[in-house]
């Protein structure tokens, strides 16, 4: 019979390795790109044999879909959590936190980042309804509330927009409209845009395109989140 304290050590070990294996996978993709994440790599880097990494995971696309699935639960806590903590409840207080959240994780995980919003792993297949189908409606229902509480503020900015249901992937109503009853098209509009300004300079801060323009990315990111902040109508105050 294997008592608790073996048992117990050899979960502690499988629970190391497969956290040391996801680990070289994203330095692999680090130092040779999304292609060069394979097992058999894996499993060099690390000392061990084929056949034993087949052990933890038993094709390369479960180990890119576990990547994917962690990077991206680890974005949503964060983000998430930086939201509920801001010091005010006012909608500026609330982007501004997310968008911040957001770049700091996106430059403390790059490798995470571009795995989930850039590089594609070459012949890679994600399990039918996304490889992180939890975590990526919570990033997409946050974003859409930040929109829902700038919203009443903002409304009359969007008089003229002529955005209808039938202009959005039924995928995203199906998982914002629910959640957001009140929210028009023009809102869930006004979610995507807001995405598109909190993704863009981070995405060229993390890919290396502002090094050669600006010694200040994070003086640039601030002041076109303030700047978004403004066009919104509602106070910022940081």
């Amino acid at each position: 019979m294997v008592g608790t304290g073996t048992r117990g050590r050899r979960e502690r070990l499988r629970a190391e390795t497969t956290a040391e294996i996801k680990s070289v996978a994203l330095e692999l993709m680090a130092s040779g790109g999304p292609g060069a994440i394979t097992l058999r790599a894996i499993a060099r880097e690390m000392g061990m044999t084929p056949n034993a990494i087949y052990g933890y995971f038993a094709t390369r696309d479960d180990l890119i879909t576990t990547l994917i699935n962690d990077v991206y639960t680890s974005l949503a806590d964060t983000v998430d959590a930086a939201s509920n903590a801001a010091p005010g409840t006012g909608p500026a207080d609330r982007i501004r936190a997310w968008a911040h959240a957001f770049r700091g994780w996106a430059l403390t995980n790059p490798e995470g980042f571009r795995l989930i919003y850039g590089d594609p792993v070459p012949g890679y297949i994600a399990p039918e309804g996304g490889a992180a189908p939890d975590a990526a409606q919570r990033v997409c229902t946050a974003l859409t509330g930040l929109a829902a509480i700038a919203w009443p503020h903002a409304e009359h900015l969007y008089s003229d927009s002529d955005f209808q249901w039938s202009d959005f992937d039924t995928g995203l109503l199906d998982k914002v409209r629910p959640a957001f009853p009140h929210l028009p098209p023009a809102g869930v509009a006004l979610a995507l845009r807001l995405w598109g300004h909190l993704h863009g300079l981070v995405s060229l801060e993390i890919y290396g395109h502002l090094h050669t323009q600006t010694m200040s990315p994070e003086k640039l990111f601030h002041e076109e989140l303030a700047q978004l902040v403004r066009s919104l109508g509602i106070a910022s105050h940081g």
